[in-house]
């Protein structure tokens, strides 16, 4: 049999032969939404197989992703988590660095929930125009675009709290943030009319799409760049505030927190399934193909990550949060053939 290495390989495979001690495990970094699902991945993958328990660390898919594009080598991770797909720019950035062959495994679902205390105010209703008054720069008042005016909830809906407004978003490098304002905030412009009179007011269609995005910088939206941890441990600390988490943290955080509708639809597995609920997302982990073969069970940790026994309905993940991707044979099909985008 002949074998034909890619320069990649090559590179890769010398740098292994002088640190293969050092790499004997899978190396995983990114999306914090995806890390307890890798977590239980990695740890069920080290009890059930020959190989070692691969290292999951989090830090935010693009922080992952940044970190995955580095290059190719034993000295680089070898998978990237995410909560949304990889940019252009990223994969741009991963060529001009020699990852030149990327596998995309999409996992399965999960949705953005907004949660409060647990015996906090009542936050149990929102719809993505309330999030926009809450927390825009600019919002909708008696028909005019104007400075936003608002300080509590109840200001815009009498239906919720007399509270200052404080809401804990993620900060920008996760993956989490992009849906924030793409199925939040952004609807909520458009529902509002604010894009609309954007529009009317001279801006271009592409200035009125980033201003729909803003968020107000006076305390009221605060950025958490750390993981879903440091977004409750502000929430125990604010009585009044809303969080923004993924689906499954929340469900294993049930005895903190509660949990508040979007456009009238309670968040569960299976109106994310059904598409009822509108603040849901995609996950995925990229796999740097170089690695495969030269990193010891790096396709093997993708195959059982993806298999029926892990991500299907009945698995486990499932029960942590995970929406199973119907899809999910070709991915399993995909992971096998080891097909790059």
């Amino acid at each position: 049999m002949s074998v034909k290495l890619t320069a990649s390989a090559v590179a890769i495979a010398a740098v292994a032969a002088t640190s293969a001690a050092a790499r004997d495990q899978v190396q995983v970094a990114g999306s914090s939404t995806v890390l307890p699902y890798a977590s239980i991945v990695a740890a069920a993958f080290g009890e059930n197989t020959d190989f070692p328990t691969p290292v999951v660390e989090s830090g935010g898919s693009s922080a992952g992703l940044k970190r995955f594009c580095q290059g190719v080598g034993t000295e680089h991770t070898d998978v990237a988590n995410a909560s949304r797909k990889i940019r252009d720019k990223e994969i741009k950035a991963c060529a001009e660095n020699g990852v030149t062959e990327i596998i995309e495994v999409r996992i399965g679902y999960d949705g953005i929930v907004f949660a409060s205390q647990k015996d906090g105010p009542a936050f149990t209703a929102f719809t993505q125009s309330d999030i926009f008054n809450a927390l825009a720069p600019k919002v909708m008042v008696d028909g005019e675009l104007v400075d936003n005016p608002h300080k509590q909830w109840s200001d815009f809906n009498a239906d919720l709290p007399s509270e200052d407004i404080l809401a804990f978003i993620p900060g920008t490098k996760h993956g989490t943030r992009e849906v924030f304002e793409e199925k939040v905030v952004a609807a909520g412009c458009e529902a509002t009319g604010a894009f609309d009179a954007m529009m009317a007011a001279g801006m271009s269609e592409d200035d009125a799409e980033d201003a729909c995005l803003e968020v107000m910088s006076d305390g009221r939206a605060v950025d958490i760049d750390g993981d879903y941890t440091e977004t409750l441990a502000s929430i125990d600390a604010n009585a009044n505030g809303i969080g923004v988490f993924g689906l499954a943290f929340y469900e294993n955080n049930t005895d903190k927190l509660k949990v508040a509708t979007m456009a009238g639809v309670a968040p569960s597995t299976e109106t994310i399934a059904s598409a009822e609920y509108p603040v849901s997302r995609p996950l995925y982990f990229y796999i740097k193909k170089a690695h495969i073969g030269v990193v010891p069970g790096l396709k093997e940790y993708a195959q059982f990550f993806v298999s029926d026994e892990l991500a299907g309905p009945s698995g486990p993940l499932a029960n942590y949060g995970l929406v199973s991707d119907p899809e999910l044979a070709a991915t399993q099909a995909n992971v096998a053939d080891e097909g790059a985008m």
